[in-house]
């Protein structure tokens, strides 16, 4: 698994399937350029019984033509033109059935990899029929066989494998979500890649890129940070220019629904309840919006939360892709041409503020690790005051079992950051608002959660705990 950074639940995940004495049928799913398959090819070695990939906006024929020339590859005698997907799933059987198949040398496995398994799918194909047939007909019947089904268009496999009530029905016998790296894993990742970059620009470097491998490896060493900002996303030729464009298209079918979804929550960064989304003219209410936010928020796209005070059904949904919001705000008709010359405006501190919030809240893990309650069962929420005015927000709450609620707030500055007499009256009038408000009968404790820690002065003590980016970099 050289090269292989992070993932380590899904590596035991693919360790236990390996080890478990059974036919293993595994989905592999999550947005594009996460790295489903380098994590797939990195822990198997290219130690393939079959591997084959499908083509993006290709027919059935050249689908085919793909998946025999991979036969034919790895040991197929028969080097004939499949007619049907039913004819290419029986020479694969035939293949795996050779006393000269490939196994993988770890486990002994027959391990077959379909990768972009979605593009096979080509309208009036029967692919699926035919992949149905293949597993529940043979292959589920033998316990060295693991099948790896990996795929980009998330709506696709979540509806015809992992949530199917057809022939996959429960059929699935493990499934992995790959989510963006963490920033401890980016900074890894940059390492390895030998640009060297302080702590802050490695946050900067995640506002913008999330934790999106392919992204980061793009990041060239021998330039600034913010030259490789402006070659890969502001210039014309750039590799990530029009990324965006493409990216909901890879992931789902029929995505005009999911990018009018993102552009809605784009224009408030807090997000929108389902009823606000609802009333949009550009998305509309039913299954077709509760099947987008759902699919969204698999892909890590949008995270669904509480209002502190709303019922059980009063949940908001907010865009948290680092890279969706930064392309939707710089680089879709906005009037920002170079990132050199934008840094260090108003308007670019104005970002960093929104944009370190959010890295915040993609690190909740290591925030309560910080607060040294990671084994407390705790709800976390937003707060917004109906009362007072002017309204007192609190954009995280923490509420915890132990009866204690962390009221956070998140800034981004280069220099320690100096709680000065003004910002502890605000702070105070916030706590003070919530607790006439809410009257939680719990604890209150305010957390300053910084880029590089809290300057010590008169006013420090009104706080209870304080977290900086160091602690956000902890695995």
């Amino acid at each position: 698994m050289a090269g292989l950074i992070g993932r380590i639940r899904e590596v035991d995940l693919l360790d236990q399937c390996c080890k478990s004495g059974r036919p293993e049928f595994v989905a592999i799913y999550g947005r594009r350029r996460v790295g489903k398959t380098f994590l797939v090819r990195s822990y198997f070695g290219n130690r393939f019984s079959f591997y084959a990939t499908g083509i993006a906006d290709q027919n059935m024929r050249a689908q085919l033509r793909a998946f025999n020339l991979s036969l034919i590859e790895h040991g197929s005698l028969d080097r004939s033109m499949p007619s049907d997907w039913f004819e290419a799933f029986a020479r694969l059987k035939t293949l795996l059935s050779s006393e000269a198949v490939r196994r993988d040398s770890a486990s002994c496995r027959r391990v077959v990899f379909l990768d972009e398994l979605p593009w096979f799918d080509t309208p009036r194909s029967s692919f699926r029929a035919a992949l149905d047939w293949f597993w529940n007909g043979w292959a589920s019947a033998y316990d060295d066989i693991m099948l790896i089904a990996c795929g980009s268009a998330t709506s696709w496999m979540l509806d015809n494998l992992v949530e199917d009530h057809g022939g996959f029905y429960n059929r699935v016998t493990r499934q992995i979500r790959l989510m963006p790296f963490t920033l401890a894993e980016t900074e890894q990742l940059l390492l390895s890649n030998r640009v060297e970059l302080p702590r802050q620009q490695t946050v900067e470097a995640y506002m913008v890129f999330g934790g999106i491998p392919h992204y980061l490896n793009l990041i060239d060493r021998r330039s600034s940070l913010a030259q490789n900002i402006d070659q890969l996303c502001f210039s014309q030729a750039g590799e990530l220019r029009y990324e965006s464009d493409r990216l909901f298209k890879s992931l789902f079918r029929h995505a005009d629904i999911y990018e009018a979804v993102v552009r809605e929550l784009a224009k408030r960064l807090i997000g929108r309840t389902r009823t606000e989304l609802a009333s949009a003219r550009d998305i509309g209410g039913g299954k077709a919006l509760t099947k987008a936010l759902r699919e969204l928020e698999q892909c890590g796209f949008i995270r669904r939360y509480r209002n502190y005070h709303a019922n059980k059904n009063g949940h908001y949904y907010q865009l948290i892709d680092p890279f969706t919001l930064f392309s939707l705000r710089f680089l879709d008709g906005s009037s920002v041409d170079s990132w050199m010359e934008y840094r260090g405006t108003p308007s670019y501190h104005a970002w960093t503020g929104n944009a370190f919030e959010l890295v915040c809240l993609l690190h909740m893990r290591q925030l309560k690790q910080a607060l040294g309650i990671a084994g407390v069962q705790t709800q976390e929420s937003a707060w917004r005051s109906k009362t007072s005015d002017p309204g007192a927000q609190i954009d995280l709450l923490i509420d915890r079992k132990d009866a204690v609620i962390d009221l956070c707030e998140m800034k981004y500055s280069g220099a320690p950051y100096v709680v000065d007499a003004d910002y502890a009256r605000k702070l105070n009038a916030k706590l003070e608002a919530f607790r006439a408000e809410e009257r939680p009968g719990k604890a209150l404790h305010l957390v300053l959660v910084t880029m590089n820690g809290v300057a010590q002065n008169a006013h420090y003590h009104i706080l209870a705990s304080t977290i900086d980016s160091d602690d956000l970099f902890r695995e």
